[in-house]
């Protein structure tokens, strides 16, 4: 086993340990808001499900990674190889239409010229709801061909058309269906980081214009302390643009590997190690950015349910 192989199975098993170990402690905050009768915020009800695509997305691609480049080769099967590939995207592409949502929801949120029935509606669990359940179901459907290219490296050692991606395969066709299959697969992908950039400058035009207006106030001491919101509408803005700096370059990784006929094994290491980036930091992001709204200090915001 090269030393190459041994560092880059160190790195992938630091993103799993770190990025499992943050998801639950995000996914405990939630089961105790749960129990405690507290009310969730409307981000809180789509961060759940960003929690879920990142237990997806760093199991089903990061530990047979890291079982692969720690030796052992051709553990999965056919049914593996088609499975964890499909949950894998499936996961990343619930991770990026969840990350859309909190953006798009909380500049609908802040925005003052937004009528109160748009905020009001937006702030709807039946509402947010409906929207993240249509991303699952929409990811399912977009990545519904990965299973049909995937298969295992030692059921079709005969066959010369093979793209090996470490443990796993695919089969090649031509150039035109893989050009039309990247197409097929980043259509989702390119609408919901357009909502994520509208989000993005439309938040940093409203607080920009919102500093200001203040500038011309006399504010108190208590004045000059930065809103709940506030608050809330910068840990979303550096959430979007960790994703969204971390999905451009795994973006043009995965293209290269899917146009290629024989990615090298250093290409298909560093696509899988970004790609895993988001969802191992994400969770540190929510947690440690503001002291008021750390997930494990119950805000005075959150009401008890009625």
């Amino acid at each position: 086993m090269a030393a190459g192989e041994v560092a880059i199975g160190v790195i992938f098993l630091s993103q799993v340990v770190f990025g499992i170990l943050g998801n639950s402690f995000l996914a405990y905050h939630y089961l105790l808001v749960y129990i405690m009768g507290y009310r969730l915020r409307f981000t809180d009800w789509i961060l759940q499900h960003l929690v879920v695509a990142n237990f997806l997305t760093l199991i089903c691609k990061g530990v047979p990674e890291t079982i692969a480049d720690f030796g052992l080769k051709d553990f999965l099967d056919d049914l593996g190889c088609k499975f964890l590939p499909y949950l894998h995207r499936v996961g990343r592409g619930v991770s990026i239409s969840s990350t859309s949502f909190v953006g798009v929801f909380q500049a609908i949120t802040i925005n003052t010229k937004c009528s109160r029935w748009t905020k009001d509606k937006v702030k709807s669990p039946c509402f947010i709801a409906s929207c993240v359940y249509m991303s699952w179901i929409l990811s399912l459907i977009a990545n519904i061909g990965i299973p049909m290219n995937m298969t295992a490296r030692w059921s079709q050692r005969n066959m010369t058309n093979l793209k090996e991606y470490g443990y796993c395969a695919a089969v090649y066709v031509d150039k035109t269906s893989d050009i039309l299959y990247v197409a097929l697969l980043s259509s989702p992908d390119v609408f919901f980081m357009g909502l994520m950039l509208w989000s993005s400058v439309s938040m940093v035009y409203i607080l920009y214009r919102h500093r200001q207006r203040m500038k011309h106030i006399q504010r108190s001491h208590l004045s000059l302390r930065s809103s709940p919101e506030t608050r809330a509408t910068k840990t979303i803005l550096l959430l979007v643009s960790t994703f969204v700096c971390f999905y451009a370059v795994s973006c043009l990784l995965h293209a290269s590997l899917t146009l290629m006929n024989d990615p090298g094994w250093l290409l298909v290491n560093m696509a899988t190690i970004v790609s895993g980036c988001f969802p191992t930091v994400s969770p540190f992001l929510l947690m440690i950015h503001d002291s008021h709204e750390n997930p494990f200090c119950f805000a005075p915001a959150r009401n008890r349910k009625q």
